[in-house]
């Protein structure tokens, strides 16, 4: 049996990597909460301002698919509007936050569904790279995760997330 004595430059680097971790895991859910409430916010709030989103066009389409054009044009773009503004706004204050983690939930469903009812506007035809839409599209997979990080902490019981 050995025992180990760390002195030294790597005594410093174990001590300031224990403070990191205990650090990271008090806040690093609540940042990524803050961040993503934050995102939400801020692309929702666009979208109450026709011709301000970048992805006004392809969440009102959207939507009126997914509605069977229950919800037309500008309608369904406010409603994402609302969703997003919502979601952000719980995410950020903490009020409501089962709500809206659970309107998350089915938002994210919305958010990534253009990936099946709309691949030719997602990708190129002859080398299936994505479009701008596409990767406008793709990268809300990490929003995915990260919703999927917060509502595990804010439904574990006993948590604060």
């Amino acid at each position: 049996m050995s025992i180990a004595i760390t002195t030294g430059p790597l005594r410093v680097t174990t001590r300031a990597t224990d403070v990191a971790s205990r650090w990271l895991t008090r806040h690093s859910v609540g940042l990524l909460r803050l961040s993503l409430g934050l995102v939400f916010l801020g692309f929702g709030a666009l979208k109450f301002f026709p011709g301000m989103s970048p992805a006004e066009h392809i969440a009102g389409t959207t939507v009126e698919m997914l509605t069977f054009g229950l919800v037309p044009g500008r309608g369904a773009v406010v409603l994402v509007a609302l969703v997003e503004t919502f979601i952000g706004l719980s995410l950020i204050t903490g009020k409501l936050r089962r709500t809206g983690l659970a309107v998350l939930g089915v938002a994210l469903t919305g958010i990534l569904s253009p990936l099946v009812l709309m691949p030719g506007l997602l990708f190129e035809p002859d080398t299936f790279t994505p479009t701008l839409t596409g990767q406008y599209v793709l990268k809300d997979i990490v929003l995915v995760a990260a919703a999927l990080v917060v509502a595990g902490k804010a439904l574990t019981p006993h948590s604060a997330g």
